[in-house]
């Protein structure tokens, strides 16, 4: 019989940073002995070195120590996970409206979505776009049934779609509506269409209706998903928190090339959680050539007088050096662009949003790593707003993905109980009540209160009267366990509609967050309202040197 390993490597590869970490088996269970991230492309085996250095200083005398020898580090059982950069998907369509609605939903998949429309193209400009080296897949369709203004084009996008199958036969091909039908398809392939025949699917045509956007999404991630890649693997370890903690939990990963957003429910009669989410690259910390709507999207959640030519020029270093000025107005700059993808990732999951306040939030990805965690959690308040009391954690040494790679559900349960004190970071808890009132004026507080909160730690009672949209943070310690009493001075939404509260609170780096703005968050159109605003509810969450 083989000898139970000491020591276990965990290696999550993203599009900008590699994460390396050392699990030991201290009084049998698993313990994080420690983590350590470099550049994208930095040696996997160099960093584990570097880990297993400062691993075998720590316990010189322990039994993991001969496990940690140099000679032994290539033998040494690992997870690991990698992001891989998505694939573009090129939609094609007859009509705008159909472009757009195909586009709606792949923008919910992980594609890099590009489109075009004969409306908007002629056939040359498409023939361009579709033999480009980016695309590795195209997605072809029709409204259902064909409007009037795109029964012109069907012959011509059909000889397209032909033309494409047989000039490029490694290309996947997903067609809608009539396609394969026509004549010009026929003669466009030839005798014998080259290639697989397989990458050619049949998709459900632009009809609108729910159950067709389901199975077109769901068509478009199959061919794309894979289990070994961190963010989808971080699925299974939503499943399986859920299921630990008997909680309800949202994860919400934002990473170079792409996001994610999970939630799933406790099971219920013995059944296990299945979580409801997607993976998407919209949710990118930065698109590889940012465009007017995403520099404006990033523009939106700065409080700096950056125009929209300089932040497009510092978002375009950071997709190009994205491990350079990580401190000061470097931070700042990531965390706005992480607040624009978790608005981007928020808006494509209404189903979601719809669902009452996760009871842990998990944030992840390494585009939180350089921010503070009062900043950190200020941007998921801002951006996922639910009415009610979320307890938010950070994933910092980055466990999930490659613990959910795991297949066994009983062995990735008994990892993650055992590590779960030590990957998840406590931020704190957020406060989240809707209907307070309308947000005051910069520097201004509101005509009357808001709510009284009176907060009971190891029986020390504080008392603090907020105003209506106010937003205040406590001091509460990791660890601490408090039940905060709320007392509004009219009716709210806090799940239902009610005037006093008493919900249990525990600390974290961020100590306690008291939101009493609007839900949804509503802010100034004009730009210099704005930032005001944000300049003064930043002042809150960022350090005094740092501003």
């Amino acid at each position: 019989m083989s000898r139970a390993p000491k020591t276990l490597a965990i290696v999550d590869s993203g599009g900008a940073t590699i994460s390396v970490s050392l699990l030991a088996r201290v009084e049998n269970r698993w313990r994080l002995l420690g983590t350590l991230a470099g550049p994208a492309g930095t040696s996997e085996s160099s960093l584990l070195a570097v880990l297993a250095a400062r691993g075998r200083d720590l316990d010189a005398a322990g039994a993991a120590s001969s496990e940690l020898a140099d000679g032994a580090l290539d033998d040494m059982p690992r997870l690991s996970a990698r992001s891989r950069p998505p694939s573009t998907l090129l939609v094609l369509g007859a009509s705008r409206r159909t472009v757009a609605y195909m586009t709606a939903e792949a923008h919910r998949t992980a594609w890099r979505v590009a489109s075009a429309s004969t409306e908007t193209h002629d056939p040359r400009e498409m023939t361009e776009l579709a033999l480009g080296r980016e695309v590795g897949a195209i997605l072809i369709g029709f409204g259902d049934p064909p409007g009037p203004d795109e029964r012109a084009a069907l012959d011509d996008l059909a000889a397209l779609a032909g033309a494409i199958a047989r000039r490029r036969p490694e290309l996947r091909l997903f067609l809608g509506g009539p396609i394969r039908t026509r004549s010009s398809w026929l003669e466009a392939i030839g005798e014998e269409l080259p290639g697989d025949p397989e990458r050619i699917t049949q998709v459900p045509s632009a009809s609108g209706r729910r159950s067709t956007t389901d199975t077109l999404r769901r068509v478009l991630d199959d061919r794309i998903s894979d289990p070994a890649d961190g963010r989808w693997a971080v699925r299974r370890s939503v499943e399986t928190l859920a299921d630990l903690l008997d909680r309800r939990v949202e994860l919400l990963e934002i990473g170079f090339d792409g996001g994610a957003r999970f939630m799933a429910d406790p099971g219920a009669g013995g059944m296990a959680p299945v979580a409801a989410g997607i993976v998407t690259a919209q949710g990118a910390l930065v698109f590889p050539e940012p465009d007017d709507e995403s520099v404006d999207a990033v523009l939106a959640w700065t409080t700096g007088s950056l125009d929209r030519h300089r932040m497009g020029d510092r978002l375009r270093e950071l997709r190009s050096r994205p491990w350079v000025d990580a401190a000061g107005d470097g931070a700042r700059l990531r965390l706005a662009a992480a607040s624009a993808a978790l608005a981007r990732i928020e808006a494509l999951t209404p189903e979601l949003a719809d669902r009452p306040a996760a009871d842990l939030t998990v944030v992840a990805g390494g585009a939180f790593a350089t921010a503070p965690a009062s900043a950190i959690s200020l941007a998921i308040a801002d951006t996922i707003r639910r009415a009610g009391v979320s307890q938010l954690a950070w994933d910092h040494a980055r466990l999930l993905g490659p613990i959910g790679t795991i297949e066994d559900p009983g062995e990735r349960r008994t990892l993650l109980a055992d590590v779960l004190r030590d990957a998840i970071v406590p931020l704190g808890t957020v406060v989240v009540a809707g209907g307070v009132g309308a947000s005051r004026a910069p520097g201004r507080r509101g005509s009357g209160t808001g709510a009284r909160l009176d907060l009971e730690v190891s029986g020390t009672n504080t008392r603090r009267d907020l105003a209506a949209g106010e937003l205040a943070f406590i001091d509460l310690p990791p660890g601490q366990v408090a039940e905060a009493q709320l007392e509004f001075s009219q009716v709210v939404r806090f799940g239902k509609r009610t005037r006093r509260i008493s919900v249990p609170v525990s600390g974290g780096l961020a100590g306690l967050i008291l939101d009493l703005r609007d839900v949804p968050l509503r802010l100034p159109e004009r730009r210099d309202l704005r930032r005001s605003r944000l300049a003064e509810w930043s002042a809150l969450a960022w350090p005094r040197d740092d501003r």
